[in-house]
């Protein structure tokens, strides 16, 4: 048998790669494009912000049809979106015609994740859940890492303009390669008859299908108290990320003195050290985790350790030497990168079947979202209040923390669909026992 489902991890890793290099070209750029239409650190912390308000409204709307139509034509559609929108950003001529294409990108950017969740739930074994996820997540991480330098360099030569037109254009390669070959694996063509059967076979951790019948509903999913805990944790998580995709060139410019393809560089290596930091992290989840632990929520304990790596950023105010700087941002980055990953794995291990996880990833998505959203602004707040970037860490690190502990406390139980007894009998599988 051949494991020819590593396209699908390819499929992956490119779909959130484009989507973060479209969002960080804005942040590279953001200091021409403020001298150019004037605009102050505020008003930039708003446009930095803008594309999460359509996202935010967008990731339920995303997952509800993708649970119904399907993950290769809704994905597809979503890509269309935010990659046209991206190469729009470049013919802007104000600055609320870039904040209008933020915001249509925003809207298509909110498929991409309930997409990937919804593709790791039906194509990978449970065993496969900690790497899957977080290769889509290193995506958002290698994204940036590229994107940086791309578009540092393109508005070094040639003007912020057609850094947007280059990044934006990548998405239409990735589409044409999508609706080639992808299927769900009941119908892809690329992966025979064995590696079929055990993906359908282990892709629930090995308990039965659930039967035919209602999916759990947004309202059900929010009864769920692990769920709340799922969606606190990427609350927290997301803001260290998004302080980070949306400030730190800039950071690097203003607070460290460096110009603009430098701070390209000093913002790529960082994201590109914590993918590969993130996808071992991710295997090693994999490796130590039972199918057993997986099905009762031992992945929690991966989440928490991974948002105390993340806390690290609490340091960086006390840091003088830009290499342990670059240290201690990519350790705080692979914090955040894994915590993220594998909470979307977790929320996997805890539904009952993958008809669900579309929804129920969008749902996830929001909850990282509403402070993705608050972080740029904030940090625009503080940053134009103190004249310093320190608060921002500081907040950034206290809710990383704060993270960890929800994590452990409020993620031990399967997600139940409505009429289920709390105590689902998962051990007739001969699997598992319920946890306490």
């Amino acid at each position: 048998m051949r494991n020819r489902r590593k396209f699908i991890y390819v499929f992956l890793f490119s779909l959130t790669s484009i989507n973060y290099i479209d969002r960080v070209a804005l942040s590279v750029a953001a200091q021409p494009i403020a001298h150019e239409f004037g605009i102050s650190p505020i008003q930039m912390g708003f446009l930095l912000s803008s594309f999460i308000w359509t996202y935010f409204a967008s990731l339920i709307v995303w997952g509800l049809a993708l649970d119904r139509w399907g993950t290769r034509w809704v994905n597809a559609v979503g890509m269309a979106i935010f990659s046209l929108a991206t190469v729009a950003t470049g013919f802007a001529w104000s600055y609320m015609s870039i904040l209008f294409t933020r915001l249509v990108m925003g809207a298509g950017e909110a498929s991409s994740y309930p997409a990937g969740g919804k593709v790791i739930r039906e194509w990978m074994p449970a065993r496969e859940r900690g790497i899957a996820a977080a290769t889509l997540n290193s995506g958002s991480y290698a994204g940036p890492a590229i994107g940086a330098i791309i578009v540092s360099f393109a508005v070094q030569l040639f003007g912020w303009r057609i850094g947007f037109v280059l990044v934006g254009s990548a998405g239409a390669i990735w589409l044409a390669c999508w609706l080639k070959w992808f299927r769900k694996p009941e119908l892809a063509s690329f992966i025979d008859d064995e590696e079929r059967a055990l993906i359908l076979r282990e892709r629930n951790g090995g308990l039965p299908d659930m039967p035919a019948g209602p999916t759990l509903s947004i309202g059900e999913l929010l009864r769920s108290g692990s769920v709340w805990g799922l969606l606190i944790t990427q609350a927290f998580c997301s803001y260290a990320q998004f302080l980070f995709l949306t400030w730190l060139p800039s950071y690097l410019q203003t607070e460290r003195h460096l110009n603009i393809v430098k701070s390209g560089y000093f913002t790529a290596l960082p994201y590109a050290l914590s993918v590969i930091l993130a996808i071992a992290i991710g295997r090693l989840s994999d490796r130590l985790l039972t199918t057993e632990a997986c099905n009762r929520g031992g992945r929690r304990n991966v989440v928490a350790a991974s948002m105390l790596l993340t806390a690290i950023v609490l340091v960086t105010p006390f840091v003088d030497n830009v290499w342990i700087m670059v240290a201690v941002f990519t350790l705080s980055l692979t914090g955040a990168q894994a915590g993220i990953a594998m909470n979307i794995a977790l929320l996997g291990d805890l539904l009952p079947s993958s008809a669900e996880a579309g929804r129920a990833t969008g749902l996830l998505i929001t909850g990282g979202a509403s402070f993705a959203m608050i972080a740029p602004i904030a940090t625009g707040y503080v940053v134009a209040m103190t004249h310093s970037y320190n608060n921002a860490f500081y907040i950034a690190g206290v809710l990383a923390l704060a993270g960890a502990l929800v994590a452990l406390l409020m993620t031990r139980t399967p997600i139940r669909r409505a009429g289920e007894s709390a105590a689902v009998d998962l051990s007739a599988s001969g699997l598992v026992s319920q946890e306490r």
